[in-house]
């Protein structure tokens, strides 16, 4: 066990920050700015403001820029290109310098007035203050139906007991964020990795509202790739079954031609039913299909991570101070 970061209880909790990534957000900008403003006013403890512009094509930079120009602790980290919302997470948290950081969506579907409490829970002890969404208002029944399918399936799928419906609304500690920059997965998926981690965990129920202004970003593709992302990162279960399925085909496959042998040689019949072997040569072909593509999946994790790309280019790094600034060391 590394004991050179100290325990996590004995480390300050004076200073917060806020980690938000925005991608094409110019509408809702001028409501994040406010609603952080207000937060901070009553809550001094509040002095960072890491916002990620993950590749914008609209103008969510220049608005941030002009709306928070002289204002203290604001950072803008702006991407060279599109890299992804976990990326842009990730590059935030790197950036933290305070005793905790809140990582939240600049939609503000994550109230200010939870991040509020997962303060207070900070104080108690608690490393990970992660948001429970008890209500998901603005959402279609089949985007709430796969979400509840996904973390109960994840659980199922890995080791990591990522807590049931939340996103990455939560706050992290400063041991936790130390951790977490060890951490040098090129596709990370942040919520899963910081259960991963460990430490002392809770979570505060709260109900969801729709989104201030804009659209969603998260398209079912998107939410799709990165339900096997998080799968594959953190579980081989997905390979085994696949191993286990093939070799139930097998040993049903020997068993079955034994039989259409016993038929023929030992009772002079014929093996009737071709349309049935044809679909059925047609379902292990597509069965075969699947677990290439489940192992494929896991062959291009391998390629990502040995290319060792950086895992993301920054174009600019701007402070509301004046002051300019390069990645942290």
């Amino acid at each position: 066990m590394d004991h050179s970061e100290g325990t996590s209880k004995s480390v300050s909790r004076r200073t917060v920050a806020l980690v938000a990534p925005l991608y094409n957000e110019e509408a809702v900008a001028p409501l994040l700015i406010r609603e952080i403003e207000a937060f901070r006013e009553a809550h001094p403890e509040v002095v960072e403001v890491i916002l990620v512009d993950d590749g914008s094509r609209d103008g969510t930079a220049e608005k941030v820029r002009a709306l928070t120009a002289g204002k203290s602790g604001y950072v803008l980290l702006q991407f060279s290109r599109n890299f992804g919302h976990q990326i842009a997470i990730t590059a935030g948290m790197e950036f933290v310098t305070a005793d905790a950081a809140i990582i939240m969506d600049a939609d503000l579907q994550d109230p200010l007035s939870v991040a509020a409490k997962m303060i207070d829970k900070w104080r108690e002890g608690y490393d990970v203050v992660y948001g429970l969404r008890e209500e998901r208002e603005g959402e279609t029944v089949f985007k709430r139906a796969t979400a509840w399918l996904f973390y109960r399936f994840f659980n199922h799928m890995t080791d990591v007991q990522a807590p049931r419906d939340t996103g990455d609304f939560r706050l992290v500690s400063r041991p936790v964020l130390d951790a977490y920059r060890r951490l040098g997965e090129s596709q990370p998926f942040v919520r899963g990795l910081i259960a991963w981690l460990g430490f002392e965990q809770t979570g505060i129920r709260y109900r969801r509202p729709p989104r201030a202004a804009g659209r969603p970003k998260y398209s079912f593709r998107k939410s799709l790739r990165l339900a096997v992302d998080s799968i594959t990162s953190f579980s081989q279960k997905p390979l085994w079954y696949a191993i286990g399925v093939g070799m139930t085909i097998a040993l049903l496959s020997m068993v079955g031609i034994a039989w259409a042998l016993l038929q023929k040689y030992a009772f002079g019949g014929v093996v009737p039913g071709w349309t049935s072997l044809i679909f059925a040569a047609f379902f292990f072909g597509g069965v075969q299909l699947f677990f290439l593509g489940v192992t494929g999946a896991y062959l291009a994790r391998v390629y990502e991570e040995v290319k060792g790309r950086p895992r993301y280019l920054l174009r600019d790094v701007w402070r509301s101070n004046g002051d300019s600034g390069d990645a942290p060391a």
